[in-house]
Formats: structure tokens, sequence, C-alpha cells
């Protein structure tokens, strides 16, 4: 059973910038899809970004150009470059990692970005 941990999060100013990191327990280089979602009060869990073990990356319109998804292998780690950071990015940002061996979907616990002034 992997673990995925989320950290990184925190309180930033409109502008400012954060990194999250997705830790997993175990090897990510099985994993055929690793992703982030996020979920803002009130609102459904929502993709952000997701990044195939080919590295094709896809973002969602509302954060493109301003976040940047990477993975590395031999530290086992995800890592969401996030710029320009907006009130409405506000929201707890979850580790998601797929394996279609044994169909196995796992989830961080998330880490809480908070953008105010």
């Amino acid at each position: 059973q992997v673990q995925l941990v989320e950290s990184g999060g925190g309180l930033v100013q409109p502008g400012g910038s954060l990194r999250l990191s997705c830790a997993a327990s175990g090897s990510i280089f099985s994993f055929n899809v690793m992703a982030w979602f996020r979920q803002a009060p009130g609102k459904q869990r929502e993709l952000v970004t997701r990044i195939p073990r080919n590295g094709i990356t896809n973002y969602a319109d509302s954060v493109k150009g301003r976040f940047t998804i990477s993975r590395d292998n031999a530290k086992n780690t995800m890592y969401l470059q996030m710029n320009s950071l907006k009130p409405e990015d506000t929201a707890v940002y979850y580790c998601n990692a797929y394996s279609s061996d044994g169909d196995s979907n796992y989830w961080g616990q998330g880490t809480q970005v908070t953008v105010s002034s």
C-alpha cells in the first residue's frame, strides 16, 4: 500500500508563489498517472493538472501558464510549482496517483493553500 504525503501549503499573498510536494512511500515509477486536484469550500474536487509516465502534462484552463507539475522518479516525489497565485486558487490541494496494475488509485491527505492579503 503506497502512501502519499503532501507538503508545502500555507498562506501567501496574491501574486505570490508556493511549491507543493507529494512524497510517496514507494516508487512512483510504476504509476501510470500522477495528478494534483483541489477542493475549495463548498465546491467539488477538481483536476488541476496531471502528468502521465510519458511526461506529457495537462492543465486546467484556470492555471495554465501559472502552475507547473513535475515528477522526480529518483526521489519518488511529485511537485506543483504555483506562481502568480490568485485568491480563487485557495483550496485544499490533493496529490493523486493511479496505477493500472491492480487498478489502484491513491490519495494524499491534502494540504491547505490560502491566497489572501
